[in-house]
């Protein structure tokens, strides 16, 4: 069993009755690594699942169970009033309606109830259970008090079912942990800075019901809303994606709703000669067709024809038009020859960075709660950011961009 060190943040793992129970485990690894001392506490269901010893092993200190009975008379407080962090993974649903109401009812919720820390929930249930209306209001209500929810991923689940509510991996809900403590490395360098953010993937109307689009979810683009904020920075969002912004972020955070790739031009060009650093997330649609239906296209039209133009390419026109110190950030996602187009589209935009990803492999890119990529720099550098959770590759992103601002900005133009 480990010894705290003095400067060594506390991390209160509560572990609920579940099947995802032993993947805990490995969070806790994670974050012990990552130089936490870490108290675990296993509700009663949990031990059901897997045996307090095997955390006991690894943690800072013997796991607890019970409010009674054990060394010290209040447990719960001691280990409320010492923790910098709680974290709980897996969340039940009777855990997430049980700390909506405030219940203190077993040493884990005791604990919640008794604890000023910042709290950190991971839910993993089945599907139906995750998408039942009153367990998707208990984490909105969780969400609004300012509770971080790490959202359960789509996959293989118990029984063998296929579906949303599989818990989060632990690399991602030790990340979170670590970014919710600080302990990334990162401080508030961007203080002061107006940062644009582009997110989600356009769509082209084909006809009223129908259009082109693309696979992306917006989860990067809100990964770097997240980061900018927690580093000090005033965000205008322009999202193609329909997803909530923590509390935090969405107090200090102008979002922008777009549809297409040109409703997009048009707002990001309204509000970009006004920001420090431009980051465009987005995944903008390369073509759409010329012409929209005004009504649907039913079979018995038969099969049509629909003639496509390109878009406007919003990334390069960011760059004819930047104003001195600006810093521009653009993003590709590449299926082959990844480091080669990668260069080459660099060079042709003109911006200050470009981040490429290989979304044909497993576990990056769109839809995933993780991405790998490399940050190219009009420098000639390259930053390669292995698999991460995306708010990691977030700060790696937002790393390179503070250390251009601290330098002479360069003009540049497209080739």
């Amino acid at each position: 069993m480990g010894e705290r060190g003095v400067d060594q943040p506390v991390v209160v793992l509560g572990v609920c009755g579940g099947i995802a129970a032993y993947k805990a485990v490995e969070v806790l690894r994670l974050l012990t690594e990552a130089g936490c001392a870490v108290s675990p506490i296993l509700t009663e269901a949990a031990t059901e699942f897997i045996g307090p010893l095997t955390f006991s092993a690894l943690a800072a200190e013997p796991a607890e169970v019970s409010l009674y009975g054990g060394a010290h008379p209040s447990p719960h407080t001691r280990l409320g009033q010492k923790a910098d962090l709680v974290v709980v993974a897996p969340a039940t649903a009777d855990l997430l309606s049980r700390l909506v109401a405030g219940r203190s009812d077993d040493l884990l919720t005791a604990t919640l109830s008794a604890t000023t820390a910042p709290i950190v929930v991971a839910p993993a249930m089945h599907t139906e259970m995750w998408e039942q209306a009153s367990v998707q209001a208990n984490v909105a209500t969780l969400r609004g008090r300012g509770v971080v929810v790490v959202d359960p991923a789509s996959g293989r689940l118990a029984g063998g079912d296929v579906g949303t509510g599989r818990l989060a991996e632990p690399a991602v809900i030790a990340a979170t942990a670590l970014e919710v403590l600080g302990g990334i490395g990162h401080d508030r360098d961007l203080e002061g800075c107006h940062v644009l953010i582009t997110a989600g993937g356009t769509r082209e109307a084909i006809d009223p019901v129908r259009y082109v689009s693309n696979r992306s979810s917006g989860k990067q683009g809100y990964a770097l809303v997240e980061a900018a904020v927690a580093r000090g920075a005033r965000v205008t969002l322009v999202t193609a994606a329909r997803r909530a912004l923590t509390p935090l972020a969405a107090e200090v955070t102008t979002v922008v709703e777009v549809d297409s790739a040109d409703e997009m031009d048009r707002a990001v060009a309204s509000v970009s000669s006004a920001a420090d650093v431009v980051i465009m997330a987005a995944a903008v649609a390369d073509y759409r067709p010329v012409a929209s239906a005004s009504r649907k296209l039913t079979k018995d039209l038969g099969i049509p024809t629909i003639e496509l133009e390109q878009t406007a390419d919003i990334l390069a026109g960011l760059v004819s038009r930047r104003r001195h110190g600006q810093v521009i950030v653009g993003f590709a996602a590449e299926t082959h020859d990844v480091l080669e187009r990668a260069t080459a589209k660099l060079a042709r935009k003109g911006c200050d960075l470009l981040v490429v990803n290989d979304v044909a492999a497993d576990a990056v890119g769109f839809d995933h709660e993780t991405n790998a990529v490399v940050i190219l720099g009009a420098d000639g550098s390259a930053t390669d950011v292995p698999l991460a959770a995306k708010r990691i590759v977030a700060h790696a992103v937002l790393d390179r961009v503070a250390r251009l601002r601290t330098t002479t900005p360069i003009e540049r133009t497209p080739s």
